[in-house]
């Protein structure tokens, strides 16, 4: 591989995980998952654990969490016992997965925990300003929540793609 596409690999890869960790992802996962997503074909753990110089435990455990959320999948070689691990390739189904284990995973939880806080404020005139602005935020959640839901529903659909490209060339 030449220099300078090694390099963009490499910057793409570190972007990644930093985009990733600022998003509050684990940033070894996103990094493992910008390798994936880099490479021409499978690869092997062990060539993740040296491309990124992490450990066999760090790899698998991060390897299988791509899997659980449906960004990785295994894959083997003819003739090799070596387990070998590739992205998903469709950029917008990407997306629609990530949208999807995020709603599950950090949207729900804070509806429910917002709901829960309304119904402990009580209706008394104390907590009235409280309940007010607790109810904004959780209609604001809701509205997010619904949009999450409309964009990890469209994985196999490509009318979404084509809505956010208009609003893009709209701006």
């Amino acid at each position: 591989m030449s220099g300078g596409l090694k390099d963009a690999k490499g910057r793409f890869v570190r972007t990644w995980g930093d985009m990733a960790s600022r998003w509050g992802i684990n940033k070894t996962m996103a990094r493992v998952h910008a390798l994936l997503m880099a490479a021409d074909e499978p690869l092997s753990t062990d060539s993740v654990m040296g491309e990124l110089s992490i450990s066999r435990g760090n790899a698998n455990m991060n390897l299988r969490a791509l899997e659980d959320w449906g960004l990785a999948r295994r894959s083997s070689k003819g003739g090799e016992r070596k387990e070998f691990w590739e992205s998903e390739q469709d950029v917008w189904n990407m997306c629609c997965r990530i949208a999807r284990e995020r709603k599950k995973r950090e949207i729900e939880p804070v509806i429910g925990a917002l709901e829960d806080c309304l119904k402990e404020a009580g209706a008394g005139k104390d907590a009235a300003s409280f309940r007010r602005r607790t109810g904004e935020l959780l209609d604001l959640v809701r509205t997010l929540d619904f949009v999450l839901g409309k964009v990890a529903a469209q994985e196999k659909n490509a009318v979404m793609p084509k809505i956010l490209l208009l609003l893009k060339a709209m701006t």
